[in-house]
């Protein structure tokens, strides 16, 4: 299992995941959905709209992101 982490942000604010996650990268997909999914739906004023999760390894590299809107599914 590798060390992975999970930053969320837009244009002007950051949340750093300073702890980090072990877990099989097969499974690293379905939780960035997972941490984006309970922030849009914990009461706020915030706009998530232009949020994206960042997901990094243990040395910083960049596995993928993703968009908040992505979890969304389609508008109808």
């Amino acid at each position: 299992m590798s060390a992975v982490f999970f930053h969320c942000s837009d244009d002007k604010h950051v949340i750093l995941d300073r702890i980090g996650t072990a877990m099989d990268l097969t499974d690293v997909r379905v939780y960035a959905e997972q941490l984006a999914r309970s922030y849009m739906m914990t009461p706020s004023a915030e706009d998530w709209r232009n949020w994206a999760v960042h997901v990094t390894d243990d040395i910083g590299t960049e596995i993928f992101d993703l968009p908040f809107t992505a979890v969304l599914g389609e508008l109808h």
